[in-house]
């Protein structure tokens, strides 16, 4: 069966994928607004939102919420990222109606209790501390801010002490309203569902939401590039590299993605076998396309001990630079192989299927088959690589994070020196 699309009257958007041979139904309900829509005063309360409406909705308690759907062998989960906010169930064949009512509950029905807001700040403000100690989580939030300075998407998706605290339940319900406005909102299942009871059971739940304008779109994001580092006493030094490419939008978006798979997807790519095989100098390095609509960046994460860190990151210069300037005919074809690989196993995964066909409809207004996927995979070419490679050196701007010891910590100003060619 082929997936179908419909738009309801006021926006709202539903897909319906169904998996044949299923056993289980995959539900997500993605509104295409997060962090980046957020202004500075409010830096964090998408996350804080999707947080508070699982303390309540529809009439039901935080635990009845949960036991609702788990009594009937179904998970709930949420997530809040840059540039959209998901909800999601997988349940058991049957469990459609149930799951579309519980998400329909918690988007437009959330109770946004006072004291249950001072007790999940608390919670969250925990979860920032969390990311904190984590040094390879936190490495990412440092070059962030390097990368894209005060645009939103500098700022971490989990906002800072001083804005969570700021947010009251009538200032989030007024932005519940604004994220989760119709325009934006896209239900899509897949796995054992069918195409008119989904259609039926959204129009229930979405149908009458009324078409408002949601929050504002973003500015333009610059890379702006720069240098974050800081001094801890770890037994690792942690390393993100990053350099300024393409949006999803973007015709060199494959392009990308390929880039980074030869550079450090896997463990035949560049930097694994010159960094870690054949000199020691790390266990964990790989390198990845960072995306958004419009915007993106090639990044590498790498984790090395501190006396090393200034040579790890000469490396990856140096192997940045030589794939800017050339790769094999058998590489490229690998490099592919794997992009497609990991593009098709997430499709035999029913939520990651309706997360990805979700994802589309946001960026593209429609879904993409396998076929179309090959298809512009395999049409990227060895000058298309050597092109993008160009663009990722043409700016002269790097974003660079070291978190470690003062052993560490030159290894930014290095990377830059030796991919630039700077004295």
């Amino acid at each position: 069966m082929t997936a179908t699309l419909h738009t309801l009257d006021n926006g709202v958007r539903v897909i319906c994928d169904p998996m044949p041979g299923l056993e289980t139904v995959a539900l997500s309900v993605v509104a295409g607004r997060g962090a980046i829509h957020e202004d500075p005063a409010r830096s964090g309360w998408s996350h804080l939102l999707e947080h508070m409406v699982f303390k309540g909705a529809g009439g039901r308690s935080a635990r009845d919420i949960v036991e609702v759907i788990e009594s009937e062998g179904g998970q709930l989960n949420a997530a809040t990222g840059y540039e959209r906010t998901s909800f999601q169930v997988r349940a058991l064949k049957g469990g459609l109606d149930l799951g579309m009512a519980v998400i329909g509950d918690l988007l437009l029905r959330p109770t946004l209790d006072a004291a249950d807001l001072a007790r999940e700040k608390s919670v969250v403000l925990q979860e920032i501390a969390e990311a904190a100690d984590a040094p390879d989580d936190y490495i990412f939030d440092l070059v962030q801010t390097a990368a894209w300075g005060d645009h939103p998407l500098g700022r971490p998706i989990l906002g800072t002490i001083d804005t969570v605290n700021a947010a009251t339940p009538q200032a989030l319900s007024d932005w519940r309203a604004a994220l989760y406005a119709p325009d934006r909102l896209v239900v899509s299942a897949t796995g054992a569902v069918d195409p008119v009871e989904l259609l039926a059971l959204a129009r229930r739940e979405y149908g009458g939401l009324a078409a408002i304008a949601g929050a504002p779109a973003p500015p333009p994001a610059l890379f702006v590039g720069g240098r974050s580092s800081q001094t801890r006493k770890l037994e690792q030094a942690h390393l993100v590299l990053m350099l300024p490419a393409c949006g999803a939008r973007e015709d060199d978006y494959f392009s990308l993605r390929i880039f980074a798979e030869a550079l450090g997807g896997g463990m035949s790519s560049r930097l694994f076998q010159e960094a870690r095989e054949k000199r020691g100098l790390a266990y964990n390095i790989d390198a990845y396309a960072d995306t958004y609509a419009n915007e993106g960046a090639l990044g590498v994460y790498a984790g090395c001990a501190a006396g090393d860190a200034a040579e790890m990151a000469k490396v990856c210069a140096e192997q940045i630079a030589g794939l800017a300037d050339r790769i094999e005919d058998a590489e490229l074809a690998r490099a592919k192989a794997q992009l497609k690989a990991h593009m098709f196993m997430a499709r035999e995964q029913p939520l990651s299927r309706s997360e990805q066909a979700a994802g589309q409809i946001l960026l593209f207004g429609r879904p993409y088959t396998p076929a179309e996927l090959a298809v512009a995979v395999d049409a990227v070419t060895a000058a298309d690589l050597v092109r993008l490679g160009q663009r990722l050196l043409g700016s002269g701007r790097a974003a660079t994070a070291v978190l470690g010891t003062k052993a560490a910590l030159k290894a930014g100003d290095v990377f830059e020196r030796a991919l630039f060619n700077r004295p």
